[in-house]
């Protein structure tokens, strides 16, 4: 007896973890914590937590490549 089964759908994050965003920018958790503190990259707390918006790093991503330079996130923080 066959079911058939539906795939699940798989939607992409609508948030990182910030040790997540650090593996993908190959730094350290430590370093982009810093960063978020002082202000210089954009995240949303949430009980304490802090989260990185997944919309936050792909348009830094398609101006580096459409732009072709290297973006300094320090602005970001406060977008």
């Amino acid at each position: 007896m066959s079911t058939d089964v539906p795939a699940p759908v798989t939607t992409a994050p609508r948030f990182y973890s910030v040790n997540e965003v650090a593996r993908m920018l190959g730094t350290s958790p430590v370093t982009l914590y810093r960063a978020i503190r002082a202000g210089e990259f954009p995240a949303v707390r949430i009980r304490g937590r802090l989260i990185v918006p997944a919309k936050a790093i792909e348009a830094m991503a398609e101006i580096a490549v459409t732009e072709q330079t290297a973006i300094d996130a320090s602005g970001w923080g406060q977008r």
